[in-house]
């Protein structure tokens, strides 16, 4: 019977298999076409990380939530990626488990969004903003001698 409690509170010690392997947090990359753009990582619509110049990562706390990232240059149409939240491949362990130490594994890895994860590199294109050209009805006229004149 001690041997069976020893062995329950080690178990019980070594918490959720992706909370050990894979952490609470991760950090994700974004390479925009054109480089240079500003991005913010939303999630239910609060801002939860900011990148100041691509291409650069950031570091964001992992949860079921999908996290929205959306790039903004001057001269460029914004761009969104939507990076959904998944399933960490460590979470398998947790069912494998067995059903008292898995249960508990994945509860401590479901309390702490350690059982989720999120794309790790993100890739945006945006697109250049075209400025209209002059239309011809807003040339000044021509005088009827200078239409009528032939080289």
């Amino acid at each position: 019977m001690g041997k069976k409690l020893v062995l329950a509170g080690v178990l019980l010690g070594l918490g959720g298999c992706a909370a050990v392997f894979d952490g609470t947090s991760q950090q994700i990359s974004v390479n925009t076409n054109p480089p240079g753009a500003q991005c913010e990582f939303t999630r239910h619509g609060e801002t939860i990380a900011t990148i100041l110049a691509t291409p650069a990562s950031a570091t964001v706390q992992k949860t079921k939530y999908d996290i929205t990232i959306t790039c903004k240059k001057d001269g460029y149409t914004p761009a969104t990626y939507l990076n959904h939240s998944g399933v960490a491949a460590a979470t398998v362990g947790d069912a494998v488990g067995g059903v008292l130490t898995g249960g508990i594994a994945w509860a401590v890895d479901s309390g702490t969004g350690a059982d989720n994860k999120y794309d790790s590199v993100a890739n945006l294109t945006l697109a250049q903003i075209v400025q209209p050209s002059t239309p011809v009805s807003s040339l000044p006229p021509q005088s009827a001698t200078e239409a009528t004149k032939k080289p």
